[in-house]
């Protein structure tokens, strides 16, 4: 059994440009079927749910409100959160980054002299890497969730934000659980498969003391913590080990208990189409005799607070990793989670990854969209994903500007050139004369160009272009006005 869980396509630092991470998964229709048929069923379930709420736009505006006070105010509530957290027992440390955090998670799991332990899915120890770490250091990781057991055991990486394992089909998992539990005659049918899952990790429950948690909030009112699954397996690793560490991004902190009102509603229905989660596990500290008798939260920025210095990008950090912008997009159903190169894929991974990089890595994934909006409409919290989408295009095309002579640069001189010609009407007609002449070299018998040459081949790759007209609309409207004008002659 593979508990690595390091994947370098996963790593920005390593993962091949999005486009090119994108073909060999367009050319796997197996893939395509099954995430399809997920995403298909995930949004037919949120449609319904969703329907039935009248006062859904009033929750998402809610929902935005509570993350914008929040965020506009983290240091205080983070600040609240570690002081409340602390009078109940529990134990907040701060970490820079992810190799801070990392160390800090290690050094606790060497206190309590653990050489293994039991996990819930948390993306954010996904993001810093940290059971290949574990791994390394000799402490091994057992992941708990169903689909993360089967991405565990067949050493695959996740394509999905809240169902890891979506690119995956039942009899797919069934051919890894009989190899990896050497169980040969197992069915594939469903429930045998969770069963099997649950005798399989039943004795890690009863036997690992110590586990490692996310959480979807935290809340600086009362110093808890709030996870939310669908499985039960995170009630199992939260109540019976002796110890608890939790890693949370920064970002997750609310202001009030009373916040969760609104953010469970909009948080079920987004991401599982359910009107509640099955399991909502909330806990606040340490209580004698009862759960975990030592507690640690990790709370990690890791590139946060630049995204919070930049007003149009802070929006990202609203997110509550419901996935329903992946579950609506036309290029995540194409392409899976894997091309993204990142445990965030998707259009919420499209603006986060860049900016939790400082744009030194996955600079292709802004353009991995086709600004249609969907992922905004269906946005629990309102993030404007397209309107950030834009602006880490402009950077990125400015960080590109700035790294290439400028002179040698053949988009900036074709930008120049177009200045040029567009600034004087005399120059733009005679272009266009020009560009209808030359362009007849490529244009096809139908009136379409179907290949270009040079720069022009890279448009051409993925598209046809329409012939230049043999008329403009500036030489038709002067046609029709000297033909107006002679016959009222």
């Amino acid at each position: 059994m593979s508990t690595s869980g390091y994947h370098p396509d996963l790593d920005p630092a390593s993962a091949p440009p999005f486009p090119k991470a994108a073909l060999p998964v367009l050319n796997n229709m197996q893939l395509r079927k099954n995430v399809a048929h997920a995403v298909d069923v995930i949004q037919a379930k949120r449609g319904r749910l969703v329907a039935e709420k009248t006062d859904w736009q009033q929750l998402r505006a809610a929902g935005a409100a509570i993350r914008d006070h929040a965020l506009e105010n983290l240091s205080f509530y983070l600040q609240q959160f570690e002081e409340r957290c602390t009078a109940a027992g529990g134990v907040v440390h701060w970490a820079a980054d992810a190799a801070e955090a990392r160390r800090i998670i290690l050094d606790l799991l060497r206190q309590e002299q653990a050489d293994e332990v039991i996990k819930i899915k948390t993306m954010t120890s996904a993001e810093i890497q940290l059971n290949p770490y574990l791994e390394s250091a000799g402490v091994k990781v057992f992941e708990t969730d169903l689909a993360e057991i089967i991405l565990q055991l067949g050493n695959d990486e996740p394509s999905h934000i809240v169902v890891p394992a979506l690119h995956v089909n039942r009899g797919q998992v069934r051919e890894i659980f009989a190899r990896s539990m050497n169980r040969p005659d197992l069915s594939d049918d469903p429930q045998a498969l969770t069963a099997a899952a649950r005798s399989y990790l039943r004795q890690k429950f009863l036997t690992v003391p110590t586990a490692i948690s996310g959480a979807n909030f935290l809340i600086a009112e009362t110093g808890g913590v709030a996870i939310v699954e669908s499985e039960g397996n995170g009630r199992m690793c939260l109540t019976l080990p002796r110890a608890l560490i939790t890693v949370a991004g920064i970002e997750k902190v609310l202001p009030r208990f009373q916040d969760l009102e609104v953010m469970l509603q909009v948080l079920a229905r987004s991401a599982t189409g359910e009107r509640m989660n099955p399991y909502t596990s909330l806990w606040t500290g340490v209580t004698p005799g009862d759960g975990p008798q030592r507690f640690h939260v990790v709370l990690l920025d890791n590139g946060r607070s630049s995204i919070l210095k930049r007003e149009t990008e802070r929006q990202t950090l609203r997110c509550i990793r419901c996935a329903a912008c992946m579950n609506s997009c036309p290029v995540y159903r194409q392409t899976g989670g894997h091309a993204y190169g990142s445990v965030y894929p998707g259009p919420i991974g499209a603006i986060l990854t860049p900016q939790l990089t400082e744009l030194h890595h996955a600079q292709s994934l802004p353009y991995a969209s086709s600004l249609c909006g969907a992922c905004y409409e269906v946005c629990p919290v309102k993030i404007n994903i397209p309107e950030i989408l834009i602006d880490l295009r402009a950077q990125v095309t400015d960080q590109e500007r700035r790294q290439t002579r400028r002179w040698f640069d053949p988009m900036y001189l074709g930008m120049r050139v177009a200045s040029f010609v567009f600034a004087s009407a005399g120059r733009f007609h005679a272009a266009q004369r020009l560009g209808r002449i030359g362009m007849r070299l490529f244009t096809g018998k139908d009136g379409w160009i179907h290949s270009l040459p040079g720069m022009g081949a890279k448009w051409t790759q993925s598209r046809d272009l329409r012939g230049l007209p043999q008329q403009t609309f500036h030489e038709w409207w002067a046609a029709r006005d000297k033909a107006a004008g002679k016959e009222a002659q």
